[in-house]
């Protein structure tokens, strides 16, 4: 943490993704860090379709720095049914984004990554030397090949053209505002989801997939949102960084735990001929506080409660 704060206030910035999930709580961050709210981008994917070089070209004229977010994503559901979709879509994003960056003459370029880059058995908890220690778990290899080539890129062009590319690695996210979607949500929102439809369908029983036994670490949405900005102001080198609580969790006591929160008292019925995906997921987060100070604030059940919460008030 040698170096001063990059100094936001004046800064033009473009946040991809800035309208969804974690890019509103990255907006707001921004913002609390002294950046200009008048000088955020936040463009749509309607409006702007960052697979086509075109409009990469047009989003980071005039902008100093660039936090990429937008993603094509899901859960095990999506990467099994459109593989090809998300590796193309994030690839072309993110490729693209970075070298008309780099031509645009942008400062900063902050890439969040994913956790699905990792080797399907990486030791415990994953260190980010252990990213090239085999191949990612085959039901989202795909998209963390993909969001995996930006590091290589990013690299190369800090090698050959100096160009200031950070790649941030946060781990599963969570929290108010999640994708609720039982066709591409993650593990959390979808099963909040499928407690609160069987609590309001009375229902007695809930599918879950797979056996329980898989391991998962989550970070609530505001502080990887910390993590992303602390990082935008602090962080200049070109080894990829992991942001988590470097805690874990089984997705049955994951599920146990959601439905002790939610006052449901129904059996669950494990469908164990569905994947359970890798087997244990929680990053070592040393590097992230060595180098930026980063460490998650909010308590696992704080967060669950605060997400519980926001679904039931937007629940149709």
């Amino acid at each position: 943490m040698s170096n001063p704060p990059i100094d936001l206030s004046n800064k033009t910035i473009l946040v991809t993704g800035g309208a969804g999930f974690l890019g509103k709580q990255v907006v707001q961050r921004l913002v609390a860090a002294g950046a200009n709210p008048e000088k955020i981008t936040t463009p749509r994917s309607r409006e702007c379709d960052l697979r086509q070089w075109a409009a990469c070209e047009t989003a980071v004229a005039g902008q100093q720095v660039v936090i990429h977010l937008a993603a094509h994503v899901g859960g095990i559901g999506l990467n099994r049914e459109k593989p090809a979709e998300l590796f193309y879509d994030n690839l072309m994003m993110g490729t693209q984004l970075i070298h008309a960056a780099y031509q645009a003459g942008v400062e900063k370029f902050v890439c969040v990554g994913t956790i699905c880059a990792y080797p399907k058995f990486t030791p415990v908890p994953f260190k980010e030397s252990d990213l090239w220690e085999g191949y990612p778990e085959e039901t989202n290899a795909p998209y963390g090949v993909a969001k995996k080539a930006l590091l290589v890129q990013l690299q190369a062009y800090r090698d050959q053209y100096g160009f200031n590319g950070i790649y941030l690695l946060p781990v599963n996210l969570y929290g108010p505002e999640d994708n609720f979607d039982p066709g591409s949500s993650h593990v959390i929102p979808a099963l909040i989801r499928k407690v609160h439809e069987a609590q309001q369908r009375g229902d007695r029983q809930i599918p879950v997939w797979g056996d329980g036994s898989p391991t998962r670490e989550f970070l609530y949405s505001t502080d990887a949102a910390a993590g992303i900005v602390l990082g935008a102001q602090l962080l200049n080198s070109s080894e990829p960084v992991n942001l988590g609580t470097g805690r874990e969790i089984s997705i049955r006591d994951l599920i146990e735990l959601i439905c002790k929160l939610m006052g449901y008292d129904g059996e669950l019925v494990w469908e164990t001929d569905k994947p359970n995906g890798q087997p244990r997921r929680c990053l070592d987060t040393t590097r992230a506080k060595e180098l930026f100070g980063f460490e998650a604030q909010t308590s696992f059940e704080d967060g669950l409660r605060q997400t519980i919460d926001w679904y039931r008030a937007h629940a149709v």
